[in-house]
């Protein structure tokens, strides 16, 4: 996830949010390893959390009239724990 478009983010964000959801109607017909789902969903959060931030770095970026390729994805530990 470097170097990414709006596009492209926007893009991303749409494949994991898919895959998501897939994950999440199995986990409700119980079928299949629900613990390899339950790993692959914990996965998917994270790396929207970092699409999601990414493009809110970019929109800030081009609110400031700076320039919006500048923004940097930002590691997965970075983003999880902005609260803590």
């Amino acid at each position: 996830m470097t170097d990414m478009t709006m596009a492209s983010v926007h893009e991303a964000i749409r494949q994991l949010v898919g895959e998501e959801h897939t994950l999440r109607r199995s986990r409700a017909g119980r079928t299949g390893d629900s613990a390899g789902r339950a790993q692959r969903l914990q996965e998917l959060e994270v790396e929207l959390d970092r699409c999601w931030d990414l493009l809110r770095q970019r929109r800030a970026l081009r609110a400031a009239g700076a320039d919006p390729g500048t923004a940097t994805v930002r590691s997965a530990s970075q983003v999880e724990h902005y609260l803590q």
